[in-house]
């Protein structure tokens, strides 16, 4: 018991803080004591350690010692992606649901619905809503269990964990920060982890990121020296460091922190950071600490939903619902006037007419159908405040909210519904599976990440691409160099080709012919015999050489795997242009095979002397990273002989700002192959080196470690420290990589411009590169007039030289300034010279930084917009996305962002459509886009094909439902005027609950999801068809107007019409029929009528717009028969009690059934005929001109290697089967029939059926008839 007081006493002593080192700490065999009693979950542990106070801003974490880290309260490691929990679905789910100002409303409405002014029941309004409340918040319910069921996997997963001196097994969610934690080869991270030891010499192991930026290429991680021999657990055991690192937050590529041991403070890179999500590899295990945990992991941090996007149909939908909402009051407003006036009349008369006299003048004003035997409307006694004849005012409310339930069918509630259930398999099933945009090659289909902008498609007016991985293929190949002023290589490029085919240029074939020292690999494409296999050295720079290929074999952060020989090894690069140029050192003679730690082995051939051949250890001191604001990269490495380099290869106007004075020849012989280069379409990098003394080196190291140990602004001090190093260059030369235009491009962009797309080119490259790949793509020709505004001009170089950064930036302004004006001017007057002429506007990322200033905007928006391509080279990803945003709120037009790689995502986050390519440069684009495509060219289909036939199947469903709303509520409103304005309800309840939800919901689905009109190979024959959603032709206010005008028509038609004809009817009973019998066969007409005007408006008919309509039509007949035949306590039930039977049961019913929906559709037909005849659409002249065409019966080619099923062929090649066009109207009517007669002439097995067999009798019977006729 004492020893239990004594170990109570000291934890209570501990958490005081006293018994503890200065720095906090205790003796190490304390600390190997309490490691041996932790257990996961808490207890034990050292008792004799707090955490210091620390800022907000840095974080303090004790290894291997839960009990110190317990009262900071660090998260713990179980992850919850989950929208809902059990207690939250129900309430966050309806408050979701409610944010939907439609859905609020019918709340309202079923709300007003259960007072005693409605004068319906609640079922009407309650059950449809509770219907698309039900439908909703069971999709929910099934996306949030997926995401449960994911979590819990993740979070059961099994990890090693450190328990005294052995590994113990435990799931991820018990994790703790400061855990010792061992992960084997080929499995993932559970947390944020700080790399301690490996089984690899050194201290190495190479993980992957693919879960993290879709990168597969190794990456290499180099544990602390310090920490190398935690290998084992005994070891691992005694660890006992301290980490002070920054608050977690989402970059995934910085980390700023230290490690103390034994006194001793080490900076922590991010190379020595594991990040969740991240994998294991070619490493048979690694220990690690664990320094985040759970949600405040870095992969976490980052997995915020995109940017929420509404495409514009939908925000033009809401101002339809709010004219709806105008409608839906002037209605009341007439109705609740009429009503006051009615009353006010009755008051009126009461004091000096008689009881006859008032009743026969109400009857007058409001066609109340009136008797004498109704003394109640005398209104003398005591009445309910809503028919109140001394209080005008509440009556005239009442009545309005009266009136509200019962118009509430106005507002369709089913419509949101319906239209993400359309677009949602429109995306899963049309888009995803589509085999035009499935890439054999890499295995990749189309993927619709958001189902919400499928319509925003069909709109595009302005697209931004980026070049590289977008345009271009990524697939980088070591083309020409140039190595002391000498351009080496002999190849030409596509761009080249291209500009001496526009030049009228004929290429001599013999210049493709190759030498025998030409080498064509995996990023080396290269022929030239002066410099390959040792024959640099008879060259004039055999110096020059040597140190350019060293440069390239050193001056990287390239893994190499396989076997160390120059034909079996591959590299694992960040970028294809690394891997290029370390392929094009290999070939030069210098072969780069080995990589640990802190040396690069390379094995250089004939330096010495021809032929001989050495292999060389260089070890790497400093390597200063590339990054997007640098834009370079830089060792310092020593060589065996002791002798110190700096090595430096970037973009070259970064290495020339930073070369040392002289050797200017060199300098403008290179400018001047750099140049020639990019007007070959190549990318460029130049190479550049140091030597440094002693002396120097061990000066700036000092700046250097000091800079890496901060945990404050550290990458900004590291960028400084790097400035003070990386001047006074050599240049050695430069290199030229040519990255090819990605298959089907130039025809895709000529195509997308007929369209009426206007294509923009967002590019990092050189300004020569940007204008010729613009050339090969078709954004620019030879009669395209060009607008370039560049920094590279004589006074701004004038400016640049006198050094001072003020003038510098006002010239450069004063200069775009000048040439906005000018430009725009002499744009307006090209355009009113030439009309139709072809202009484009090309500007560098320096100068369109001063253009974007406010002061300048309105000139370059203008400029731009009159151009039909825009070229903007040189630019940061920031610069994009302005530009992106600049388009879409400054023109209000609708933009498509396209791009590859992690520099792309804020474009495609600032555009109202972003696509993501899933390319060489990683998932990021692909993450954070709205849809994903694997090559430039499939955009094609996506805009012209899916997009289009989106556009114009959902503007077809939201007018058909306006105009299907407003007929059925338009009968009640005509109902109210020979009612006296009294609220009563002309339909059953459940006809108008169901009106919606049963009898006229699957038709509209059928068209959202099936109507064309014309086929997928027209919409890319004529892409001038795609204009029309440009133009916006099939949602305006008028398209709508006339759908408004044709259900005010019938309305009235359904109405006044059965009205009528009722008037002298009577059933076999001989009883005169009553308003429930004339409301029946109203509504029986309405259904009827709606879902024939349906196919009306389709441009295709398939097998499912007959099933879907002649099921709603059933459905009503159905659910009336059933309805109709029972009788329940229900007071309300008995008003259509048997009414069908008595109805069906009569002459006229039948008649009226025929003739009203006839007499209601003529004005439709005959405005649609003479719409077709007079002022047809595009497509419609379309539709004429290929009415009689025959289908081309070609072989059906399955994508190679398309990784289909044999099932999953023959149904793709069933979908490919041409389809039968109706010759006896002006629709492009699509018959389901004749699958199977022309499978069989395409070699497709599929069952025949039988009016295939009656067809090719009937054919053979006629082909026998006309060779009788003829012999």
């Amino acid at each position: 018991m004492s020893s239990r007081i004594k170990e109570m006493m000291r934890v209570a002593t501990a958490r005081l803080g006293g018994e503890q080192s200065p720095r906090g700490g205790t003796s190490q065999a304390g600390r190997a004591e309490a490691s041996r009693t932790a257990r996961l979950g808490g207890g034990g542990g050292s008792l004799r350690r707090q955490p210091q106070p620390q800022a907000p801003t840095v974080r303090t974490i004790y290894c291997n010692d839960r009990e110190a880290n317990a009262p900071v309260g660090y998260k713990g490691n179980s992850v919850s992606t989950t929208k809902y929990s059990v207690l939250t679905f129900l309430p966050k789910g309806l408050f979701e649901q409610f944010r939907r100002v439609a859905n609020l409303y019918f709340l309202m409405i079923s709300i007003l619905s259960t007072t005693p002014i409605s004068p319906v029941h609640p079922v009407t309004n309650v059950v449809p809503l509770s219907l698309v409340l039900l439908v909703s918040l069971i999709k929910e319910a099934f996306e949030d269990w997926k995401r449960f069921q994911n979590d819990m996997s993740i979070n059961n997963a099994h990890v090693d964990v450190l328990q005294g001196q052995k590994w113990e097994s435990a799931p991820w969610k018990r994790l703790q920060v400061g855990d010792i934690v061992r992960i084997k080869q080929d499995t993932y991270f559970p947390s944020d982890l700080l790399f301690l030891s490996s089984t690899n010499p050194d201290g190495v192991c190479y993980i992957e990121t693919a879960n993290l930026d879709g990168e597969t290429n190794l990456k290499i991680r180099k544990a602390l020296e310090k920490t190398w021999d935690c290998v084992i657990p005994e070891k691992a055991s005694e660890f006992k460091g301290e980490i002070q690192c920054e608050q977690p937050n989402n970059s995934l590529y910085t980390f700023t922190g230290n490690l103390i041991v034994d006194k001793q403070t080490i900076p922590i890179s991010p190379n020595q950071i594991l990040l969740r999500g991240c994998s294991l590899r070619n490493t048979e295990y690694i220990v690690a600490a664990v320094i985040f945990t759970g949600h405040e992991t870095k992969v976490m941090m980052n997995s915020m939903n995109v940017p929420s996007k509404r495409s514009t149909l939908e925000k033009k939908l809401d101002k339809l619902i709010l004219a709806l909402f105008a409608t839906l009051f002037t209605m009341c407003v007439i109705g609740a006037i009429g009503s006051g006036f009615m009353w006010e009349v009755h008051n009126r008369a009461l004091s000096r007419w008689s009881e006859m006299e008032v009743l026969c003048s109400a009857y007058r004003f409001c066609g109340v159908f009136i008797n004498e035997k109704y003394f109640y409307l005398g209104l003398r006694g005591r009445v309910e405040d809503q028919f109140n004849p001394k209080n005008r005012f509440v009556v005239t409310i009442l009545t309005m909210f009266t009136l509200i339930t019962l118009y509430s069918t106005i507002i369709p509630i089913s419509l949101y519904v319906s239209i993400e259930m359309i677009k949602f398999i429109q995306c899963a099933k049309f888009i995803n599976n589509d085999l035009n945009m499935y890439h054999a090659e890499s295995n990749t289909p189309a993927l619709a990440r958001t189902s919400n902008l499928n319509e925003e498609l069909g709109q595009v007016e302005y697209i931004f691409s980026d070049k590289t991985g977008t345009l271009t293929r990524n697939l980088m190949e070591f083309f020409k160099c140039s190595i002391g002023g000498e351009i080496y290589g002999t190849g030409i490029t596509e761009i080249e080709k291209g500009g001496a085919e526009r030049a009228g240029v004929k290429i001599d074939d013999d210049e493709g012919k190759r030498s025998a020292t030409a080498v064509h690999e995996k990023g080396f494409n290269f022929d030239d015999a002066r410099i390959m296999r040792g024959a640099w050295r008879n060259e004039p720079n055999p110096d020059a050489c040597v140190q350019f290929c060293r440069c390239l074999a050193i001056c990287h952060t390239v893994l190499p795997e396989g076997e160390e020989t120059p034909e079996k090894i591959t590299y694992q690069a960040a970028s294809p242009d690394e891997a290029a140029l370390v392929a094009a050192a290999k070939n030069f003679g210098f072969f780069f095979y080995r990589r640990t730690p802190t040396t690069v082995l390379v094995r250089e051939s004939h330096v010495e002397r021809m032929g001989s051949i050495q292999d060389v250890a260089y070890e790497i001191l400093n390597v200063l990273e590339f990054n997007s604001t640098r834009k370079r990269q830089s060792v310092v490495c020593r060589f065996p002989n002791g002798k110190l380099v700096l090595y430096c290869k970037g973009a070259d106007n970064v290495i020339f700002e930073r070369l040392a004075d002289g050797n200017h020849d060199i300098k403008k012989t290179s400018r001047e192959h750099l140049e020639q280069f990019g007007s070959a379409g190549l990318r460029t990098l130049c190479l550049a080196y140091r030597d440094l003394s002693r002396e120097q080196y061990e000066s700036w190291n000092e700046k250097f470690v000091q800079a890496k140990s901060s945990l404050r602004d550290r990458d900004k001090k590291l960028d400084e420290v790097a400035e003070l190093i990386e001047k006074d260059l050599i240049l050695i030369g430069c290199t030229a990589i040519e990255d090819k235009l990605q298959e089907g491009v130039p025809a895709c962009i000529e195509t997308l411009s007929a369209a009426g797309i206007k294509i923009w080119v967002l590019t990092g490259d050189k300004m020569e590169t940007a204008i010729n790949i613009a050339y090969a793509c078709s954004l620019v020709n030879n009669d395209t007039k060009q607008f370039i505004i560049t920094s590279e001009t004589d006074a701004i170089r004038d400016a640049e030289d006198r050094g001072d950064p003020v003038e510098i930036a006002r010239v450069i302004k004063d200069s775009v300034k000048q040439s906005l004006r000018s430009y725009l001017e002499e744009a307006h007057r090209s355009l009113r010279s030439t009309p139709g002429r072809k202009l484009a506007f090309i500007i560098d990322g320096r100068c369109l930084m001063y253009a974007l200033d406010p002061a300048l905007r309105v000139n370059l928006l203008g400029l731009s917009l009159i151009c039909q391509s825009v070229v903007c080279c040189r630019v940061s990803p920031l610069q994009k996305a302005q530009v992106a945003s600049l388009v879409r709120k400054g023109a209000r037009k609708i933009t498509l962002s396209i791009g590859d790689g992690a520099n792309d995502v804020s474009m495609i986050q600032a555009a109202h459509v972003g696509i993501g390519i899933s390319g060489q440069e990683g998932m990021q684009a692909v993450m954070a886009s709205d849809f994903a495509i694997a090559q430039f060219r499939y955009l094609t289909d996506l805009l012209l094909v899916h997009g289009r036939w989106s556009y114009l199947r959902l503007c077809k469903v939201i007018t058909y439902f306006f105009y299907k709303n407003l007929t059925f509520t338009l009968t009640q409103f005509w109902f109210t005027f020979q009612t006296g304005f009294s609220g009563q309800r002309f339909y059953d309840d459940w006809f108008q609950s169901l009106y919606n939800v049963i009898f006229t919901a699957l038709p509209v689905i059928m068209v959202g999801l099936f109507d064309k009109d014309v086929s997928a190979s027209l919409s890319k024959k004529y892409p001038q068809l795609y204009q029309e959603g440009i133009r916006n032709t099939f949602f305006r206010w008028k398209v709508i107007a006339v759908w408004g005008f044709f259900a005010f028509y019938q309305s009235i038609v359904f109405y006044y019409f059965t009205a009528a004809a009722s008037q002298h009817g009577h059933g076999s009973s001989g009883k005169i029929l009553g308003q429930w019998d004339v409301s029946t066969m109203a509504f029986t007409c309405v259904v009827v009528t709606v879902n024939l005007r349906l196919l009306m408006s389709c441009n295709s008919i398939t097998r499912w717009h007959y099933f879907s309509v002649a099921g709603s039509i059933a459905a009503w007949f159905l659910f009336i028969f059933i309805y109709s035949a029972i009788m329940t306590s229900f007071d309300r039930q008995e008003n259509v009690y048997f009414v069908i039977y008595v109805l069906m049961s009569t002459f006229f019913f039948y008649l009226t059934l025929m003739l009203a929906p006839v007499i209601a559709l003529f004005g439709d037909f005959l405005y649609l005929s003479l719409q077709r005849w007079l002022f047809p659409y595009d497509y419609q002249v379309i539709q004429e001109m290929h009415k009689d065409d025959p289908h081309e019966y070609s072989m059906i080619h399955l994508p190679e290697r398309s990784h289909l099923s044999p099932e999953e062929a023959r149904s793709y090649a069933i979908s490919m089967l041409p389809r039968e066009n109706s010759k006896h109207t002006g629709f492009a009517f699509d018959s389901p029939g004749y699958e199977s007669f022309f499978a069989s002439q395409q070699g497709v097995g599929v069952p025949h059926k039988p009016w295939d067999v009656a067809r090719r009798a009937s054919m053979k019977q006629q082909r026998q008839q006309q060779h009788t006729g003829r012999s």
